[in-house]
């Protein structure tokens, strides 16, 4: 394959690894790519689409989380103008266009449910490939990738996996074709590593570890003379960083009122460029105003942090506030951005250097040292191609809470290996169960899981699956070998499947109010978070919330009983009062002085019950309950709620920015059919 075979209108050398990759593309193969961020493998997803497109063939792109849904949307739109469509639960825009970018969630639940909506798609692309390993989501991965149709081929994009052969060896047995392996573990940018510790920046990393044997002998007199852990001050730091021109960096923290309290420092001791300032001011004033968020509290908050080139960004901002932050990063309006380790997901937000506040971190109900993974994931966003010549990353450390051997592990280490994280819901049992019957244990046995862990293990999964069907047979889900009406309603409530069918099964959700459905779907979702204080119920939700509580105990009891590791979702009715607030007069301002949760945290649930109104709604029921579910979804999706507004939004405000012709240089123009 030559150049102009490929790109015939774009002047730009492709890598070794990217020829390699789509000469496979060109053969037939599925494809698995592990490369550094930022060496290019997004280059080879377009390319995919490209192909498929103009050979009139639909191809998926999918993704871990919906903000990289939502950016890779815009981005290929403007490649692929008119061809490409989105849908994630909350969004969906184009859903029936060639190119079709999907949640894997989304992606998963069609190929259980509507698996000959597939026959026009030659491509799957998933990009983060190795979220397979996610405790919480990879068994959606897996899922999905044991249920790819067999006329389709697959695209893995990932940073470095070590178990790549043993993945792609699993992916050829399952498929019955042969899947590529491409490997690149060159960085287009060079990166060069430094620790800040006991007061000083230093690159030894042989240094580090001397200091911290020489704690390990006198633990006693360094902690009376440095303190638990001796942690260094940050603001050395960002000084000297603002000083040796190591900007724009991204600060990596694994708290949110830590990122907003290490931008309010960086203002007050980084000097501010008072030329760059008017430019930053002007153009976060003109998304503000775009995005109708110009007037909010938390904005003019950020708006004295911006006018110094600094913002920060967490789960907990206002999810529109959040795209104007990554907009004036992207376009290098700001030099310093704080913000946890989300941002490091998939989002192409590279910076010059990656600071990375400590390395441990909750795992779970425990801390421990930064996987190698997520260190990788952080510090791969230092150094941008064409613009650096080597990116740098900054480990700030706590010697009095580590080993040398923690060190060695994370700075000199392997990644760890992708692990299968089955663990198959209830919905996906039901779905399978409906085609397959009692057979539909024989899915698992193409699973990552049975291919890695021959025998016992394989074994105590197989039990654990046979154990869910168990439950969903003794509470009316599957009778006489065949789904239930119940089974039919459960089997669309992925995540909240024997909750939910409970109030179905017992005629419940047939006489509730439009407000007390979206109570339920909103009580069902919330998770309160730990340490919170908890809010009381309204009172006229109290008895629902007791009827509720005592349908799910038998629930509980079948789970337990059975052995189920984790129990079905309980009703948490803490955001009820926000939640009839908004139905009932939706003020967002009035909304946010109601409550102590951040504004980012009561949009992101509104949205999510929004998204289980809809999937109750195209379950089988009455024709009067589904008018009340669209009246729900209806009243609660408005403003800022309405996450597809929030898109076209930014889409708009990519054609207001664009530059005439620009499209002209993508290099897919007259790409070959």
């Amino acid at each position: 394959m030559t150049q102009t075979d490929v790109f015939p209108h774009y002047d730009f050398a492709l890598d070794a690894f990217q020829i390699q990759a789509m000469d496979a593309v060109e053969a037939g193969h599925s494809v698995l790519v592990s490369a550094p961020t930022g060496a290019g493998k997004t280059l080879i997803a377009e390319y995919v689409m490209a192909r498929c497109l103009n050979r009139g063939r639909n191809v998926i792109y999918t993704a871990p989380i919906k903000a990289l849904s939502n950016q890779k949307f815009r981005e290929f739109q403007a490649l692929f103008p008119n061809r490409v469509g989105i849908v994630t639960g909350d969004v969906s825009i184009n859903p029936d266009a060639p190119l079709t970018i999907m949640t894997t969630e989304i992606y998963r639940n069609r190929l259980l449910e509507r698996r000959d909506d597939f026959n026009a798609y030659a491509w799957v692309i998933y990009d983060e490939i190795h979220y397979l390993d996610d405790p919480e989501r990879g068994t959606v991965w897996e899922e999905s990738l044991i249920l790819k149709p067999d006329h389709m081929r697959l695209l893995g994009l990932s940073a470095t996996i070590p178990n790549i052969d043993a993945l792609a060896a699993w992916m050829r047995e399952i498929f019955s074709s042969e899947v590529v392996v491409i490997r690149e573990d060159h960085r287009p940018v060079p990166q060069h590593l430094f620790f800040q510790v006991k007061g000083e920046i230093t690159d030894n990393l042989d240094q580090v570890r001397r200091w911290i044997r020489r704690r390990n002998r006198h633990e006693a007199a360094y902690r009376s003379r440095s303190g638990p852990g001796a942690v260094s001050r940050p603001e050395p730091l960002l000084v000297h960083l603002a000083q040796t021109d190591r900007v724009p960096l991204i600060y990596f923290s694994f708290s949110r009122k830590r990122c907003e309290w290490l931008a309010d420092l960086a203002v007050r001791v980084v000097p501010a460029e008072k030329n760059h300032q008017e430019v930053a001011l002007e153009r976060y004033d003109v998304l503000c105003e775009r995005f109708g968020i110009a007037d909010s509290e938390r904005a003019a908050q950020m708006r004295r942090l911006v006018s110094c080139g600094i913002a920060y960004h967490h789960a907990g901002l206002h999810p529109m506030l959040k795209e104007v932050v990554e907009r004036l990063f992207s376009d290098r309006s700001l030099r310093m951005i704080f913000t946890t380790e989300t941002f490091a997901l998939g989002i192409n937000m590279p910076a010059r250097t990656v600071v990375i506040d400590e390395i441990r971190k909750r795992y779970g109900r425990f801390f421990r040292t930064l996987k190698n993974r997520d260190f990788s994931q952080m510090a791969g966003r230092s150094g941008r191609r064409g613009i650096d010549r080597e990116g740098f990353i900054y480990c700030r450390l706590a010697i009095g809470e580590l080993l040398p051997t923690d060190l060695d592990k994370l700075f000199r280490g392997e990644p760890e290996p992708v692990n299968s994280r089955l663990n198959t819901s209830y919905a996906t049992i039901l779905n399978l169960y409906e085609v397959y019957g009692e057979a539909f244990i024989d899915i698992y046995r193409r699973s990552f899981h049975c291919f890695a862990h021959k025998g016992r293990a394989s074994r105590q999964q197989e039990k654990l699956m046979r154990d869910r069907l168990q439950v969903l047979t003794e509470l009316g889900c599957v009778h006489n070998g065949r789904l239930t009406p119940r089974g039919h309603f459960a089997r669309r409530m992925y995540g909240y499947e024997l909750s939910l069918s409970q109030l179905y099964a017992s005629g419940t959700l047939e006489r509730l109010s439009v407000e007390q459905l979206a109570a339920i779907c909103l009580a069902v979702v919330f998770e309160p978070r730990p340490g919170t204080r908890r809010v009381a119920v309204p009172r006229e939700f109290r008895r629902l919330r007791a009827e509720v509580s005592a349908l799910l105990r038998p629930v509980h009891l079948a789970e337990r009983r059975l052995g189920i590791p984790d129990l079905s979702k309980s009703f948490a009715f803490d955001l009820t009062a926000l939640l009839l607030s908004w139905m009932r007069e939706p003020s967002f301002e009035r909304l946010i002085q109601q409550s102590e949760h951040d504004e980012g945290e009561i949009i992101r649930y509104f949205r999510m019950t929004v998204q289980v109104l809809r999937e109750m709604r195209d379950a089988p029921l009455s024709a009067a309950l589904r008018r009340r579910l669209e009246e729900a979804v209806s009243r609660i999706n408005q403003g800022f709620i309405d996450a597809e507004n929030q898109l076209r939004l930014g889409l708009e405000a990519d054609a207001a920015e664009q530059v005439p012709g620009a499209e002209a240089d993508s290099p897919f123009r007259g790409f070959p059919t």
